[in-house]
């Protein structure tokens, strides 16, 4: 009994080490990003400005541009991160990801159609977005699910796989079509939210995100020992007491929300989803009550890399973040893909 004490205890003060290391790579990141655009900035600058000691266009760079997006940057990467942990527990599929299964595609569908009610971006309602994102993603996750569930033959995760694969293919698809009809201007937009540009650039975005991340993150963190038995075989999870679908379905909701209140604000980004929460399983195990906040600070980190690199790489233009995270998200899904049988 005392060596099973011991073990725990080391994997808790490990998952806490590997915590305060993310968290510091992260803070230590959000100094260099808070250097990194068109108006450069010295480090010391940056932490002087940020204690009030800069002058006004250094606060205005700042508190007003580069803040807002670097926030919007940790807490997308954060909860599209926790969105496929949670989806890749419940699936008990290691290819499992938001962008994958078509989820980001239906937020984006329903962000299109959202849009093509104003004449502007700048009159766009900020806080309708994530909820208008949210419909366009339970849309797809529930024609997905109700597609690879089949009677008498129950939950299949392949089938899963390829219907949001199939679906994302033609609600892209039906995207494009829409935007055909926008004037310049929407288009550009939509195109470059396609693309995966962190487009949300100020507080009021911020704070449209952040309720979401907080609140759904706190949700699925109290059901980590849900989520730990889930992973069982089914006769045994119904023996515990475990009503497999009803917590199935509000988890797999949980997740859907998250993603498409992340992805209405930060653009179609895609694989963070699946790459940060295999590198925390590497880091911690896969008891969710670690792995879940490792997976947040990973996919933060992540994605604050990825943007801060693509607005590093092409000065004075950007690349967007998503490109960044597909380019290494692409391989190691086909790395998965070739492990899987």
């Amino acid at each position: 009994m005392s060596s099973l004490t011991a073990a725990e205890r080391h994997k808790r003060n490990r998952s806490i080490q590997i915590m305060i290391l993310l968290t510091a790579l992260i803070v230590v990141l959000f100094v260099i990003s808070m250097n990194t655009g068109f108006t450069r900035l010295a480090p010391l600058e940056v932490i002087q400005t940020l204690f009030g000691g800069g002058t006004n266009a250094q606060s205005l760079i700042l508190f007003e541009f580069r803040m807002p997006r670097i926030i919007i940057s940790v807490l997308a990467g954060a909860g599209l991160a926790v969105s496929g942990c949670v989806i890749q527990s419940v699936t008990r599929s290691a290819l499992a990801d938001p962008g994958i299964l078509g989820i980001n595609a239906g937020a984006g569908l329903a962000i299109v159609l959202f849009l093509s009610f104003f004449q502007s971006r700048q009159a766009v309602p900020v806080y309708m977005l994530p909820m208008a994102a949210l419909i366009g993603a339970a849309a797809a996750a529930i024609l997905i699910y109700a597609l690879a569930l089949r009677q008498h033959q129950g939950f299949s995760s392949t089938r899963l796989l390829l219907t949001g694969i199939a679906v994302a293919s033609g609600i892209s698809a039906l995207m494009v079509i829409l935007t055909l009809k926008f004037d310049p201007n929407q288009y550009q937009f939509v195109s470059t939210w396609l693309a995966g540009t962190i487009w949300g650039s100020n507080w009021h975005f911020v704070l449209a995100l952040l309720p979401w991340v907080l609140v759904l993150f706190s949700y699925v963190l109290y059901h980590a020992r849900t989520l730990d038995l889930l992973q069982l075989d089914e006769p045994t999870v119904i023996g515990l007491g475990v009503a497999i679908e009803k917590n199935r379905r509000m988890l797999l909701l949980a997740a859907v929300a998250l993603a498409a209140a992340c992805v209405a604000v930060s653009g179609g980004i895609g694989f963070i989803g699946l790459i940060a929460p295999h590198l925390a399983r590497r880091l911690v195990g896969a008891q969710h009550l670690r792995l879940l906040p490792v997976s947040a600070l990973s996919g933060a980190l992540l994605l604050l890399a990825a943007d801060t690199l693509g607005r590093w790489m092409l000065q004075p233009a950007e690349l967007p973040a998503g490109i960044i995270v597909s380019v290494l998200g692409a391989p190691y899904f086909l790395y998965l893909l070739s492990k899987a049988k």
